[in-house]
């Protein structure tokens, strides 16, 4: 079995942290789903779907704003049949500063978004 990754590690804060991100940028986020959450007994999509409600107003908040979401379809380039990812999913942040006040803001749900993954990949985009 392979690695999986729900959530950020304290090295890898660090590091971004430590990165030099000027202006706004954007995080694609690409998600598979548990099939079961046994904490609460739905599915992860669903388990997702409370986590972006209950986000919403850290995104506002924060500037954030969902500029793409989508389920992959077919892989053209890739492996053959299996789709390796649930959702794809694109925000962006205004700055590196809100983003972070977001995340680490006093009742940030990010154990629910970590409770409905099976495996995520968080990755910073920035226009060139």
């Amino acid at each position: 079995m392979s690695d999986t990754y729900t959530g950020v590690t304290p090295k890898q804060f660090h590091d971004f942290t430590a990165l030099p991100v000027e202006g706004s940028f954007q995080m694609l986020n690409l998600l598979k789903f548990k099939d079961k959450v046994e904490e609460t007994e739905t599915s992860g999509a669903e388990a997702y779907a409370v986590y972006m409600n209950a986000v919403m107003p850290f995104f506002m908040a924060s500037k954030a704003r969902v500029i793409y979401q989508g389920k992959p379809m077919f892989n053209l380039i890739g492996p053959d049949g299996d789709k390796e990812w649930d959702k794809v999913l694109i925000v962006e942040y205004a700055s590196k500063e809100d983003f972070i006040g977001m995340i680490t803001t006093k009742g940030y749900p990010a154990e629910m978004r970590s409770r409905a993954l099976e495996d995520s990949r968080l990755i910073l985009c920035k226009e060139k």
